[in-house]
């Protein structure tokens, strides 16, 4: 899908400031609007917004359809009138990183709270607007709220750890479950509508004032979902639910055993005998969330690393064919020709895979943190294509600052004399590359707007614990920094809806008013 020359920033809503120990759809996300609005940018890119699982990972969800009841702005229920004012007292902390075990057991507290207070204080018009969600959602729903229903009944513990009728889904067992739970299965549901009622305001107010959303799209589901549960026979697994093979990357230079993901692997085989149905419903379900998506892990659609399970790296592997374009010509005929999907394009890229991307026109990524090898790297602004986004860095990735401080001698020279930076103005200059690049689309993550270091890096791949708990101080973002962003913007001709005064002598600064 071709995107029209714009920019926009990178910002999970749980690094927002305010809410209760984590970032929330409440005001502060609508100010972060208003300051993207200020700056001229178009786009706010989020990771995916799922309810967490293992390791707090974004990329590790109970559901692929699901929102995170951890990111409901908690005064919101309150101002609804379900939820007493004095439920917040003793919230954790607004002010630095996510301490997710707190946050999780407080909101988690709240909701429930809510939801009584939902059940016996709503009116008409909400528990008709409530039935109505669950009827027209019921087709991931339903199965998301019992098997969450069913986790809590057995402690947390993963869905093959159950009882092996409710494991294998026996009806019998399914539907006296049903009944035992329904309460749970009420509050689970609850959770959801309310989570698409925020997320759907924000997104509403975004667009209005011309900010389009970029979801993530992970191409896996976990093990430990809904997804995997309820649709057994999509995946590899065993009688007893059990997986036959997972997926990961194989080594290569940044390590040396691969990465060992463990997500089960679609049986596409069966996928296309039901016409791709449960991917189609996934992009439908996205592309109301999202302008516009992102699919990590593109590669893997013409060929995964498939590693038999039970393995300890990802070293014992083999690549397997994908889908190919099987799959997107499906979702073209559903969806429309031009579909609104950006291509997590990073690793290992062959021609097979560019001949994928390019031949449903869809866009790659291009990182100028992996840039500072050769003039012929295909990541430096002047071998761009226009069809391309481009990035600073990515949540995998150090902060700019970060990466400098760290960098090989080597690149760390070609970077700054290419930049024609130094030590003090390197991340700025980054950014005002990527703006000024080819690429149609440039984004840039908030951290490299503060030029914050490694401290406020949001993931370290390959690591268990101690990723997504990065936020924004309130009041980090300026006015003054605003403007910067605004000038570049403008001068690279990244919004429609500016006009540029003439370039003083000597500066790189722009006076911008509304054309």
């Amino acid at each position: 899908m071709p995107i029209q020359r714009a920019s926009g920033v990178l910002l999970h809503p749980t690094s927002l400031p305010g809410g209760h120990g984590i970032g929330d759809l409440g005001p502060e996300a609508t100010r972060f609007v208003d300051f993207l609005v200020a700056a001229r940018q178009q786009y706010w890119q989020v990771l995916p917004l799922g309810p967490t699982g293992y390791g707090d990972s974004p990329y590790q969800s109970f559901s692929a359809f699901a929102g995170n009841p951890l990111l409901i702005d908690l005064g919101g229920l309150v101002a609804r009138g379900w939820l007493e004012e004095q439920a917040l007292e003793g919230a954790p902390a607004n002010d630095g990183p996510v301490e997710f075990g707190t946050v999780v057991q407080f909101k988690q507290q709240a909701l429930r709270l809510a939801y009584a207070g939902f059940q016996i204080k709503a009116g008409g018009a909400d528990r008709e607007a409530f039935a109505s969600f669950c009827r027209s959602q019921a087709t991931w729903l339903d199965d998301y709220a019992l098997f969450m229903a069913l986790k809590d009944a057995h402690g947390g513990q993963c869905w093959n750890q159950w009882d092996l009728a409710l494991a294998t889904r026996q009806k019998a067992a399914l539907t006296k479950a049903k009944k035992a739970q329904a309460d749970a299965i009420g509050y689970y549901q609850f959770v959801q509508w309310v989570f698409a009622k925020q997320w759907g305001d924000l997104k509403a107010y975004a667009n209005q004032h011309g900010v389009r959303l970029i979801g993530d799209l992970p191409i896996f589901v976990a093990y430990d979902s809904a997804d995997a549960w309820s649709n057994r026979e999509l995946f590899f697994l065993d009688e007893a639910g059990n997986p036959t093979v997972v997926a990961g990357v194989p080594p290569d230079y940044f390590s040396a055993t691969g990465q060992l993901w463990g997500n089960p692997l679609y049986r596409w085989d069966v996928m296309a005998k039901k016409g791709f149905a449960w991917w189609i419903a996934r992009v439908r379900q996205a592309l109301a969330l999202y302008d516009l998506i992102r699919i990590d892990h593109f590669r893997g659609f013409e060929a995964y690393w498939e590693v038999p399970a039970g393995e300890d790296t990802a070293i014992n592997g083999r690549w397997v064919k994908g889908p190919e374009g099987k799959l997107f010509k499906a979702l073209q005929k559903a969806l429309g020709d031009d579909l609104p999907i950006i291509a997590e394009d990073l690793g290992l890229i062959t021609p097979p895979v560019e001949a994928l991307r390019d031949g449903f026109k869809l866009p790659g990524m291009k990182i100028l943190q992996f840039a500072w090898s050769d003039p012929s790297n295909a990541y430096l602004p002047h071998n761009y294509v226009p069809n391309c986004v481009a990035y600073t860095g990515t949540h995998d990735n150090d902060t700019t600052r970060g990466w400098l401080d760290a960098a090989p001698d080597d690149e760390r020279a070609y970077a700054l004399a290419y930049l024609q930076a130094d030590d003090d103005t390197f991340t700025w200059a980054m950014i005002r590359t990527v703006l000024g690049s080819v690429a149609s689309l440039a984004v840039v993550p908030a951290q490299d707007l503060l030029d914050l270091g490694s401290e406020a890096r949001m993931n370290m791949p390959s690591t268990a614990s101690g990723n997504w708990a990065w936020r924004l101080g309130a009041g980090d973002l300026t006015v003054e920094m605003g403007a910067r962003l605004a000038s570049y913007t403008v001068m690279f001709g990244r919004t429609p809806e500016a006009a540029v005064t003439k370039l003083p002598h000597g500066s790189d600064k722009i006076e911008v008013h509304s054309a």
